[in-house]
């Protein structure tokens, strides 16, 4: 296979130029987003910090009164002395149970909303970098984008095994049509190119060429009884998919 140097270049100075784009304006926001939920995450783990010291200080205090008592009325009052006990040790093990409470409560809310902010962050940042390659492609030269789109196409089909390439062929041998969908429409130039090229893989049948902005970039082949993605699209998808499934808690 012949490899145009040229294209690699160009492809290589554009990556490159993507990698320092994310790196600048989307890695360094991002950051700097999570560290600021980070110390808003710490604010409501010290507030919490403080609602439980209060409430040692208020048993503290609640066992001060009860010593207190006990102290004056043990020797005259001993019934009551033994029920102002009962009432402490009652009240001491409800402050336990609320401060508990609260504190689990207060952890389930922090790490809820942490997880929502990294899943939100992690769709922002898949947005942004498709954006940023969306723009970058399209200062791509169309016929170059498009031969490099055709060689991935020829080189996958070339390799499907002959039980899935077969009903292929058959279906346009028979009539039936390829419908090619890319983000952008292909010059003339590149649909001759493109038609040609199927046709020696596929052999002879209908061709259609179609536009779908959102694949942002590359081609899906469309056949009456399969559909192969060739896009972006389909592994934005993907990443999707994973981010979500992994922002998930466990």
């Amino acid at each position: 296979m012949h490899i145009d140097w040229w294209t690699l270049l160009l492809q290589t100075v554009n990556f490159a130029v993507l990698v320092w784009l994310l790196h600048r304006f989307l890695y360094r926001p991002i950051l700097q987003l999570i560290d600021a939920r980070k110390a808003e995450v710490q604010r409501q783990f010290d507030a919490v910090k403080a609602v439980e010291e209060q409430a040692k200080v208020q048993l503290a205090a609640a066992q001060a009164d009860h010593a207190s008592l006990a102290a004056q009325r043990e020797a005259s009052v001993k019934a009551a002395a033994a029920q102002a006990q009962e009432t402490a040790r009652a009240l001491r093990a409800q402050a336990e149970r609320d401060a508990r409470a609260l504190l689990e409560g207060a952890h389930e809310s922090v790490l809820a909303e942490r997880e929502r902010v990294l899943e939100e962050a992690h769709r922002v940042a898949l947005d942004l970098g498709a954006e940023y390659a969306r723009r970058l492609l399209a200062e791509v030269p169309a016929a170059l984008r498009a031969e490099a789109w055709i060689e991935r196409i020829e080189q996958h089909l070339k390799t499907l095994p002959t039980t899935q390439l077969e009903p292929l062929v058959r279906d346009l041998a028979n009539g039936g049509a390829v419908t090619v969908t890319t983000a952008s429409l292909l010059p003339g130039a590149a649909q001759d190119d493109w038609s040609r090229r199927l046709g020696q893989i596929l052999g002879r049948g209908r061709i259609v060429f179609e536009v779908k902005p959102e694949l942002v970039a590359g081609a899906e082949l469309h056949f009456s009884t399969a559909v192969l993605s060739f896009s972006w699209q389909s592994a934005l998808a993907a990443l999707r998919s994973q981010v979500t499934s992994n922002a998930r808690p466990h």
